[in-house]
């Protein structure tokens, strides 16, 4: 087997194992996404959520696409946001500021009990989460609405029209697109991440971080480890930070640190390639998210600073060396 043919071979193997996954979490969400609309509860739904909404400059119905996002992952939110009916298209402003909400706060029965896993409290993981989420979107519509930035309208690669059936038949058609452009999105994004692994991108990207990490105090076993978590993924870089704190090599103290940052700041090439999608600015998604994160947790850890180490291990995180009594 040539190279090129061992290049597309893995590429065919990555599509069919990430789709499989992603599709039998999305089509569940689609069916109780419909199911909810159709019990007039979608209405209630976006009506407890429409406050948050109008705070960071969104329409009503994006409360439901946040929520679908949280509670399950970035794929299932950006499908409900394809099959969303909007009066006007997003801006460019308010794609960034729901992409950047996104990027914070998804996927969080999965990932929190990762982070928990590591010894973190779960009150401080959802509240990093999604507070920072909502602080951040705060943040960005007064900025944007403050000079009437980036308000001209998003260009969506998720957008597809959606016929005038609307019929139970005309509505599952309509799905059927949309998981072919979802198949399509899927395709398109891993073969670029094999090129960007090619490119060594990845590495380029851990370096110009390094500095990040040493502000924060981030020592250095756990930085490399950081590092995999940051451009891979939460799930990547946790566990292998959970390993090395249950053989005691990371300090407690270094792990809710690491694992913190990584809350916020994780699969940093993936996940952006994903928003970029739905026409959010790249400044905002990368820069915004990659700057945000750090500030917080910067604060986070002189606040940190301030208290004991009982009180530490008390309300913050825990050690999980094995066979230890704390």
């Amino acid at each position: 087997m040539t190279s090129l043919q061992h290049f597309f071979y893995q590429l065919t193997h990555e599509i069919y194992k990430v789709s499989t996954t992603l599709f039998k979490v999305l089509i569940p969400a689609i069916i109780c996404v419909k199911i909810l609309e159709e019990l007039g509860l979608v209405y209630y739904i976006g009506l407890a959520i429409s406050p948050l909404m109008q705070w960071v400059g969104l329409p009503e119905s994006m409360g439901l696409v946040w929520a679908t996002t949280i509670f399950t992952n970035i794929y299932a939110g950006l499908i409900i946001l394809a099959n969303t009916p909007l009066d006007t298209p997003l801006t460019i402003a308010q794609a960034s500021i729901l992409g950047t909400m996104m990027l914070l706060a998804h996927a969080l029965p999965v990932e929190a009990a990762i982070a928990r896993k590591a010894g973190i409290s779960l009150w401080i993981t959802l509240l990093v989460r999604v507070g920072g989420g909502l602080l951040l979107g705060i943040l960005l519509n007064v900025l944007y609405s403050s000079g009437d930035y980036f308000a001209t309208p998003a260009h969506s690669l998720l957008h597809f029209e959606v016929s005038t059936d609307t019929s139970l038949v005309g509505w599952a058609k309509d799905q059927i697109v949309g998981l072919f452009i979802i198949l399509a999105v899927i395709s398109v994004l891993l073969f670029t991440l094999k090129i960007l692994r090619i490119l060594r991108i990845e590495k380029l990207i851990a370096i110009a971080l390094r500095p990040f990490l040493k502000v924060l105090g981030i020592s250095q076993q756990a930085t490399s480890l950081t590092l995999i978590g940051i451009t891979l993924g939460l799930s990547f870089g946790g566990g292998l930070l959970i390993n090395e704190a249950q053989n005691g090599k990371i300090a407690a103290r270094d792990v809710f640190t690491s694992i913190m940052l990584l809350n916020l700041l994780h699969s940093l090439i993936e996940d952006t390639l994903l928003i970029l999608m739905i026409g959010a600015d790249f400044y905002t998604i990368f820069w915004g998210r990659l700057i945000f994160a750090v500030t917080v947790i910067f604060i986070m850890t002189r606040l940190l600073d301030l208290l004991s180490e009982e009180n530490r291990q008390r309300f913050f995180y825990r050690s999980v060396v094995k066979n230890s009594p704390g």
